[in-house]
Formats: C-alpha cells, sequence, structure tokens
C-alpha cells in the first residue's frame, strides 16, 4: 500500500517517519512547510493539497487536533475525499467525537471508500518506539487491511468493535486518566501537608497497589497539575466533555469517574 499521512505534529510526525521507515511508499501534507522539513532525510514524497496527497495513496492516515480539523481536512476543498479512489481506507487517528465518524463514514461510503476510527494513546516518545497503542474501529477487514502500517508505530494494535468504538474507548482512557491526575494531584498535597517526602512517596507508590501512570506524571510535574495545564488541560476538557455528552445521550450514570474527572480540570484550570 501507498499511504498517506497528514497531520505531522509532535505525535503525528513520528508516526509518518516510522511509516516511510518501515518500506511504505509514503506521501505528506501539511499546512506549514516547516512541518515537512524534518522528512528531507525519508523516501516519503510531499503533496500540494490533500486531494493530490490521496490521488497516489490506498490509505490515508489522518492525525489532526480536532473534530474541525478533521471534516475540513477530508471533506473541504481539496480534501482528501476529492482525491481518493474507490476503494480506499482512511484511518482517523485523531480524538473526536464518534458521530463525526460515523458521518464521515456515509459520506465516504458514497464513493466506495472505508473509514476507520483508531484513536492512538501514548505521545510522541512511545511513536517514535514504535509502542503506540492504537484502538481500531471499524470494518475488520479493513483494519486488517491497516494493520500492517499501524504496526510500524504502535503495538498493540486492538480492533475494539464497530466503527466509533475506538473513540469511545480512547473517551474512556481519557476519563479515567483525567480521574487519575485529580487522585494522584490530591495525595501529594494530602501528604505534602501531613509531612511526608513526597520523592519518597512517589517512590513507594509506583511500586506499590496504588501506581498509575498518572501519578508518574503528576510527580514528574512537581506533585502538581500546574505544569500540565496549558496543554493537557484543553484536551482533556474536550474528552470529558464529549463523554459527558454521550452518557447523557445514553441515560447512564458516569458515577464517581467523572467526579474525580471535573476535579482534576478544576485542578487545572478548565472546568467542563
Amino acid at each position: 500500500m501507498h499511504v498517506g499521512f497528514i497531520g505531522l505534529g509532535s505525535q503525528g510526525a513520528p508516526m509518518a517517519r516510522r511509516i516511510a521507515e518501515a518500506g511504505h511508499g509514503t506521501t505528506l501534507w501539511a499546512r506549514r512547510a516547516a512541518s515537512l522539513e524534518p522528512f528531507a532525510d525519508t523516501a516519503a514524497k510531499t503533496a500540494a493539497t490533500p486531494a493530490e496527497l490521496a490521488a497516489a495513496c490506498d490509505l490515508v492516515c489522518v492525525c489532526v487536533v480536532d473534530d474541525t480539523d478533521v471534516e475540513e481536512v477530508l471533506t473541504g476543498e481539496n480534501g482528501v475525499l476529492a482525491g481518493l479512489r474507490p476503494g480506499g481506507v482512511i484511518a482517523v487517528h485523531s480524538t473526536v467525537h464518534p458521530d463525526t465518524c460515523h458521518r464521515l463514514a456515509e459520506v465516504a461510503a458514497r464513493q466506495d471508500v472505508r473509514l476507520v476510527d483508531a484513536p492512538v494513546s501514548g505521545g510522541g516518545g512511545a511513536a517514535a518506539e514504535g509502542r503506540l497503542l492504537v484502538m481500531a474501529g471499524g470494518d475488520a477487514d479493513a483494519v486488517e487491511l491497516c494493520r500492517p502500517v499501524f504496526a510500524a508505530y504502535a503495538s498493540p494494535v486492538i480492533h475494539t468493535g464497530p466503527l466509533g468504538s475506538g473513540q469511545l474507548t480512547k473517551l474512556l482512557n481519557n476519563l479515567l486518566f483525567t480521574a487519575h491526575l485529580a487522585t494522584a494531584a490530591s495525595t501529594f498535597a494530602l501528604g505534602r501537608e501531613l509531612g511526608v517526602d513526597t520523592a519518597g512517596l512517589a517512590e513507594v507508590i509506583t511500586h506499590g497497589t496504588g501506581t498509575s501512570f498518572a501519578l508518574t506524571r503528576v510527580h514528574a510535574a512537581g506533585g502538581a497539575l500546574d505544569r500540565m495545564a496549558p496543554v493537557a488541560g484543553p484536551l482533556l476538557q474536550k474528552d470529558v466533555r464529549i463523554l459527558t455528552e454521550l452518557a447523557r445521550a445514553a441515560d447512564a450514570d458516569p458515577g464517581a469517574v467523572l467526579a474525580a474527572a471535573d476535579a482534576a480540570l478544576g485542578l487545572m484550570g478548565h472546568r467542563r
């Protein structure tokens, strides 16, 4: 397969590099020419528009920031769907509303293009090392078609079920991560008030039953959420809002995890 990649940010750029270095034919597009410069030492080609990129590809991976960006890249003037041939596949690596994926999949299906929702977790470092987590929702055959490409930057690649299930799974993961941020930060704060050395506390917890990935990030950030807030706050706020909306529509009670997540958003100054 020839693979197109759009979204060369801190996470997308190492993903695209892994695709090119794995030997897949690769074409890139970016709004800013500066985003393409780091790929000068690879065999990756560049395109002037998403449509031009798509015309050369069998699979197009999209890793942009939010729903609006995904829709614009796929359906806008000179978007991916203006160039992708019948039989092509689109993989949405962005974390967006499941309804966005369903709506775009309907549009894509009109020209015999399949869409897979495949949000990722792990960050740029994990992408560069080939150990991202991919949660893929959609037609099983389409997911399997994508799997050799996903394997260039991810392990494991988990097929979570039908279209939209990848996004739901990622949103639930992020809700729990946000909740863990609150419990970790408040644990460190309580430890300080009780006169416990927070460095020793962190070392104990990371080797004990109370550990979590969130706790390691909070400890690395000085035991509070202030340093994380400018970047993590808006992204987690978006994800918690989407999941709250989905839970409300399904008449499902999020329970304690939402209360803890709300506490974390409050500590970061990005209330839901």
